[in-house]
């Protein structure tokens, strides 16, 4: 049937799906493999979640399912494309994916403790930074006793690298 014959009030607006971390155009999805786990339980529980939907309303129910069905699709497109990086296979000195990093600030002697993981495990409260943060960036690379500049808007920060260990 053609769409002019439908009334404007029956038609059903897309849902709006919310956006994953963000992952750099070209860049590899690197996951630890906690991170994988912790996708693949996410699918789990979004195919348990839309298994589970009950709305007598046939268009709410089908807004919930859509909405549900388009997280699962950038999930599972993230699944596919997730390359776990292994810490046993990093190099053990020096700051890489997985890495958990103490640094010091040489500016205001503070001290910072985070995990370089994967952009959809990063979580601040946990102290997990994605490897694409600016921070993460700045100390890929040194080694214990190495001091990196990093910016941070108009200034410029001398960190320490403290302590370098792998999970």
């Amino acid at each position: 049937m053609s769409r002019g014959f439908v009334k404007e009030g029956d038609q059903e607006e897309p849902p709006i799906i919310p956006p994953r971390a963000a992952l750099p155009a070209g860049a590899i999805n690197y996951v630890t493999q906690n991170g994988l786990e912790e996708l693949k339980n996410e699918k789990d529980n979004l195919e348990k979640e839309r298994a589970e939907i009950s709305v007598d309303d046939e268009a709410e129910k089908r807004r919930m399912q859509a909405i549900v069905d388009g997280k699962l699709n950038l999930l599972v497109e993230r699944i596919n494309s997730a390359r776990i990086i292994k810490a046993e296979e990093q190099q053990q000195d020096e700051v890489r994916f997985g890495a958990k990093v103490k640094i010091k600030n040489l500016d205001n002697n503070n001290i910072q403790e985070f995990q370089i993981v994967g952009v959809d495990e990063a979580d601040v409260k946990k102290q997990k930074i994605a490897f694409v943060a600016p921070i993460a960036r700045a100390i890929t690379g040194k080694k214990t006793g190495e001091v990196s500049e990093f910016k941070l808007g108009n200034e410029m920060r001398k960190l320490e690298i403290i302590e370098i260990q792998y999970p």
